[in-house]
């Protein structure tokens, strides 16, 4: 068969394939248009999921009718004009596919008016097939009307799901959308009936968050907003014990633009590594603002995926930022109604239909608060801080974390003097601390909470001490792929800082001279493999910190008391104050809950009282 050029229509038709993959699709990029028009108001009117009819109106700057033909033109779009505009695009869309594209697939009509026009203009495009622009009656803005989606692909349309499922994809995008623009107002109806209205707010999402991701959502979220390095992220991430068995509440946004990128999910994945109950996925909405020279969002047909000029930058400064804002959720916080710590908001429940006002804030702070960790740090450092010695025979005592001090506690004046998780009152079946506070009853279970306790003091300690290197007697020689080799030659001084002493012996060999004594008897090996593969594949590491983390976790769980201990009321009011001044006592090391609260109305109801 000759080369031969491809007719328009067909070429047009082979760009639906990328850009036009369902009616959510079409929706997308037409709503995406409106908005980079500056709507303020965009009308959705669907039938049949979508499939049978998608019209989209705005008020936007509307379109000149000589360029109507233009519109639906390939690669003919207002938003750039060289590479250093599309180097650093800010508009939603900017590739002029879409239009063409859709009118491909579809019966199309574009009808639109410029606010100083005296009449708006329609153009008709059948399949491909572009009429002549016509004079019509229209309100200030663009509509733009899609039928019979894939009429003339029959193979395409076979492809399409039940109306229901097509409208659910619709709704999803939506609702991502609503999020991101709180001051555009969405109208939405389907087969003629008004389906949702996302009403106009201020400029920050907390105002949707109950209407998009429900209530219990917007309850438990703690808002972020941290900036440096010439980035910001803000946003919110629910507290670690509202979690969802899957990625459904995870939205991201890259200088207003919703995407899915694998390198921040790594990084918001590490940042709840710590506080997660196993197989569990993390909340949020989280918008990332960054210079628009330093992401390339041209590296997908649909947009969904953008590429950064700094990943590892990027990834460090989502991780830290998260880490730190849930290092500050104690167990207690979100009952307590005043009590703030510097930098840090309150964190009061917010009410119903109260907006992002009453919602819990947290930025930075520099300093950290103080753990009562000095015997720890003492007795940690006379187990960890000489490796060498140790080997050598040298024996230590553990951190005797097992040991609760006793705290006389002066019961309160009024109910303003009583802390947030209360006072002791008993113990339940030796597992279970009971106290009352000013909203009710709090429970506690001793062992999750002090094995937290524990192992926060253990980890502090050895961030005190540092990771210490344990050198081998002789030299491992480890063979590698040849990218792994190259990372380890790149990343010597990042391996240096984890306690790895490694050099390039071959093109496919690494001699490793010392390994992080902590991990010494831990399968260096492994765990060099796992460091270099993050190292290539997300530019950083925690793996030693992970093995680090796990180890200590499991000293401090040997450590903390055990079921069926009797606590004396002021142990158990002791282990309380501990946990309220402990980073991240709302779970366990092993990411389980470790206290609970009933309001006194919660309980005034298991009993019917004043009804």
């Amino acid at each position: 068969m000759p080369i031969r050029p491809l007719p328009d229509t067909l070429i047009n038709q082979i760009a639906a394939g990328e850009v036009v993959e369902r009616p959510a699709s079409v929706v997308k990029e037409l709503v995406e248009n409106a908005l980079d028009a500056g709507a303020r108001r965009v009308d959705i009117d669907l039938e049949e999921g979508g499939i049978r009819l998608i019209r989209i109106r705005d008020d936007g700057g509307g379109i000149a009718p000589e360029e109507l033909p233009l519109a639906v033109s390939r690669h003919a779009t207002s938003k750039i004009a060289s590479l250093d505009d599309l180097e650093a695009v800010a508009t939603l869309g900017f590739r002029g596919e879409a239009l063409p594209s859709i009118a491909s697939v579809s019966r199309f009509q574009l009808s639109s008016r410029r606010p100083g026009d005296e009449h708006g203009a329609a153009l008709q495009v059948d399949g491909g097939r572009v009429g002549e622009v016509a004079p019509k009656a229209h309100a200030p803005g663009t509509t733009v009307e899609v039928r019979d989606l894939f009429f003339n692909v029959p193979a395409r349309r076979k492809f399409l799901r039940a109306e229901r499922t097509e409208l659910g994809h619709i709704e999803e995008w939506l609702r991502s959308l609503a999020l991101a623009r709180p001051d555009v107002e969405l109208r939405v109806s389907h087969n003629g009936k008004p389906s949702r209205r996302y009403r106009p707010g201020d400029s920050e999402a907390g105002l949707r968050l109950g209407e998009t991701l429900g209530e219990e959502f917007a309850r438990n979220a703690l808002r972020v907003d941290h900036a440096g390095a010439g980035l910001r992220l803000h946003g919110w991430i629910a507290q670690p014990h509202y979690s969802r068995a899957s990625a459904d509440q995870q939205y991201l946004y890259v200088n207003g633009r919703a995407v899915r990128d694998r390198n921040i999910a790594h990084g918001v994945k590490l940042a709840y590594q710590d506080v997660l109950f196993h197989g569990r996925q993390p909340a949020y909405v989280l918008f990332l603002e960054i210079d628009p020279a330093r992401v390339d969002v041209n590296v997908h047909p649909a947009k969904h995926e953008v590429r950064f000029r700094d990943s590892r930058l990027v990834h460090d400064f989502v991780y830290r930022t998260l880490q730190e804002a849930l290092a500050h959720t104690r167990a207690g916080t979100d009952v307590a109604a005043a009590g703030t710590h510097a930098g840090m908001g309150a964190m009061a429940p917010p009410q119903a239909g109260s907006g992002a006002g009453a919602m819990p804030a947290w930025t930075p702070r520099p300093q950290s608060l103080g753990l009562r960790m000095d015997e720890a740090a003492g007795a940690y450092a006379a187990l960890y801080a000489q490796p060498q010695a140790m080997s050598a025979g040298q024996a230590g005592t553990a951190p005797a974390f097992g040991a609760l001090p006793r705290q006389d506690v002066p019961l309160p004046a009024s109910d303003g003097d009583v802390p947030p998780l209360g006072f002791a009152i008993a113990q339940l079946h030796g597992i279970y601390v009971l106290a009352e506070n000013a909203e009710g009853l709090v429970v506690v279970d001793m062992h999750a909470a002090h094995e937290r306790i524990g192992y926060e003091k253990l980890k502090n300690a050895h961030d005190g001490i540092g990771l210490r290197a344990q050198p081998l007697l002789v030299p491992l020689a480890l063979a590698v792929g040849e990218r792994d080799a190259d990372v380890a030659e790149q990343e010597a001084q990042t391996l240096a800082e984890l306690g790895f002493d490694v050099t390039r012996s071959g093109p496919q060999t690494l001699a490793v001279r010392s390994v992080p004594a902590l991990l010494a008897h831990a399968e260096p090996e492994g765990l060099l493999r796992d460091v270099l593969a993050d190292l290539r594949e997300h530019g950083a590491s925690r793996r030693v910190a992970a093995a680090r983390d796990e180890l200590l976790s499991t000293m401090a769980c040997h450590g903390a008391v055990r079921a069926n201990r009797r606590l004396t009321l002021p142990e158990m009011n002791a282990l309380l104050r501990d946990m309220e001044a402990t980073e991240r006592s709302g779970q366990c090391n092993h990411g389980r809950p470790t206290w609970a609260r009933f309001s006194l109305g919660e309980i005034d109801r298991w009993f019917l009282r004043g009804r």
